[in-house]
């Protein structure tokens, strides 16, 4: 990933999660070490990232989130951003696994795919803190998604983007 990348990603992140959804970034590939582990999350909220960010842009007959891996995005993103950020990122993830505990007595990823879906169709249309992580949540997953390589591949499936709007100088090509 080249720096200047990270740097617009991230910069979007903190000033804006609607903003950073709408950002038209270049694919940004991050390498898929078997030994990668999470800057911010633990093994548990990881977990919960990469369930909830599936959840939102599932794989259908193309890569979902996981396979994007968003969860390791959204990871870095947060974990170089503000304070503030990161604080309301990992309390809505407690918020969401408190409230799959009321509904289930588990925590969401524990929760089979029908109430997860189930719970995050409730969030879509309610209101309150939960809303509020739910609509932070898919606006983070959105903007992450396609700012990966498999996102703009997807977004682009097709040639969806005419060239026309592609760089003419030679040197950007």
């Amino acid at each position: 990933m080249k720096r200047r990348d990270l740097l617009k990603l991230g910069a979007s992140a903190a000033t804006a999660p609607v903003a950073f959804a709408q950002e038209a970034a270049k694919p940004v590939t991050i390498a898929s070490p078997s030994g990668w582990t999470p800057q911010l999350f633990d093994a548990h909220q990881n977990e919960t990232v990469v369930a909830l960010t599936e959840r939102i842009i599932p794989a259908t007959d193309t890569p979902g989130a996981k396979a994007a891996y968003v969860n390791r995005h959204l990871d870095r993103l947060l974990q170089d951003g503000p304070v503030a950020d990161q604080q309301r990122f990992l309390e809505g993830l407690a918020w969401l696994d408190g409230y799959a505990i009321r509904e289930h007595a588990r925590p969401f990823v524990r929760c089979s795919e029908p109430e997860q879906i189930a719970m995050l169709e409730a969030l879509d249309a309610g209101s309150g803190p939960g809303h509020q992580f739910f609509l932070l949540a898919k606006s983070l997953t959105a903007g992450t998604y396609y700012a990966t390589e498999i996102g703009f591949q997807e977004m682009n499936k097709g040639g969806r983007v005419p060239v026309s709007f592609a760089c003419k100088d030679a040197v950007h090509g």
